[in-house]
């Protein structure tokens, strides 16, 4: 949920919630005063009623007034009442109260009595009309307040959009950013909340972008100049070798050369791997194509060690680029070749499932340890060292490649033991990155 949403709901509750315990207060207090006033209007008319002269002797029922619920008595005779009273009062001993909660006549009342020497009044008023009066004239006083209760909420939902426009407008500009886009943001704001923060992003791109283009060139323009000495160095190997000049230290300068030519070729690949320079450059590629391409370039090393490899599955389609392909294949492939002992069983399979393209390659190799396989996408990080028990030269940065490409791709990388006790490695290519 948005600062926005969680800060309009939460001021929002607070005003009904205050709404609601003043309306409760309110309520009670207004019928309590109501109450008053409606019994002092009982007693009130009980006094006009007694102070009536009386005609004669004989009872007079009143019909004149229908709403009115009164009786008078005289010496213990019934001479005045209205309509809906006609029957006898209780007991003398109850006339000593003045107000009191009753049934009469069929029906709960508010009671008043009244007596003036021998001259006794009786008025009473249905609690029903009464509370009926009553919450109508309170709810007609409050209604107008719980209809603003709405009005209320959209006016404090835009107050809080406005309040932390600043911040909205922030978000949106990092949300578009493009990954590799250290540009300052240039905007003023006035918000005292906001305007440290964009200060110290600025900063933080700046750094960030110094440190993003040393990391990015270093190795490449590095690598890049070592090419030309080691090509010579190759070269004066070469020759003396063709001379006659093959000594041991020789052959040892030779490999030397070789692994760290093949180290320079690594490091220039992992400098051009980044997603932004490829994926703009994505057309549909066939996996099993370029698997296939990749198999028949690797086969002489296959060929060598006398190793069976399958390549089973069906083909499918992704968003991509060869070269990135073929160099996250081939190195795959390449360390299953080189820690597979002879005649051992490598297989590749092609698969698709909820929803994912997965290309899965599976050696008979020794395996790495759980605690090992993550530590393996660290550049320059190899499995025993360079004391490694099948006595390959290895630069360690085969595996740092093919995650840096994985990630081109938004897709995954997962190791785990393989059925023929080596080694399983799955990519997994997203649905989106698929045209199935």
């Amino acid at each position: 949920m948005s600062i926005q949403k969680r800060l309009t709901l939460l001021i929002l509750s607070m005003v009904v919630l205050t709404c609601f315990l003043a309306f409760t207060k309110g309520y009670r207090e207004s019928m309590e005063q109501a109450q008053h006033l409606l019994d002092n209007e009982l007693k009130t008319l009980a006094h006009v009623l007694i102070e009536q002269p009386i005609h004669g002797s004989t009872v007079t029922l009143s019909s004149d007034l229908p709403d009115l619920m009164f009786q008078v008595w005289l010496d213990q005779r019934l001479i005045s009442s209205s309509a809906l009273l006609k029957t006898k009062p209780l007991e003398q001993k109850q006339w000593q109260k003045e107000l009191s909660v009753e049934n009469f006549a069929g029906q709960r009342m508010r009671v008043y009595r009244l007596q003036v020497g021998n001259k006794h009044v009786l008025v009473a008023e249905p609690l029903s009309k009464r509370f009926a009066l009553t919450e109508s004239v309170i709810l007609s006083a409050m209604t107008p307040l719980l209809w603003s209760v709405p009005l209320l909420a959209i006016l404090i939902s835009l107050f809080v959009k406005q309040g932390l426009k600043p911040l909205t407008r922030l978000s949106r500009q990092l949300q578009q950013r493009q990954a590799n886009d250290f540009t300052a943001i240039d905007w003023q704001v006035t918000a005292a909340e906001v305007k440290p923060v964009i200060s110290r992003l600025n900063d933080l791109f700046k750094r960030v972008e110094s440190a993003y283009l040393r990391e990015r060139f270093f190795a490449s323009d590095a690598a890049h100049e070592l090419r030309t000495p080691l090509s010579s160095l190759k070269i004066n190997v070469h020759n003396l070798q063709g001379q006659g000049i093959d000594s041991v230290e020789l052959q040892a300068m030779a490999k030397g050369i070789d692994k760290l030519s093949n180290i320079v070729e690594q490091m220039l690949i992992l400098g051009r791997t980044y997603p932004e320079q490829w994926q703009a450059q994505f057309n549909p590629q066939s996996v099993l194509q370029v698997s296939q391409q990749v198999v028949a370039q690797l086969y002489d090393q296959i060929d060598n060690k006398g190793h069976t490899i399958s390549l089973e599955g069906e083909d499918f389609i992704i968003a991509g680029d060869e070269f990135t392909l073929t160099t996250l294949f081939s190195n795959l492939l390449s360390n299953a070749i080189k820690y597979t002992p002879a005649n051992g069983q490598i297989m590749i399979r092609l698969l698709q499932q909820s929803g994912q393209c997965l290309w899965q390659i599976d050696d008979s190799g020794p395996g790495i340890d759980d605690s090992q396989k993550q530590r393996i996408f660290n550049r320059f990080y190899r499995v025993g060292g360079d004391k490694h028990a099948s006595s390959e030269q290895g630069t360690g940065l085969g595996m740092a490649i093919v995650e840096h490409i994985v990630g081109i791709y938004n897709g995954k990388i997962n190791l785990s033991d393989s059925p023929f006790g080596g080694l399983r490695v799955e990519v997994m290519f997203m649905q989106g990155n698929a045209d199935e």
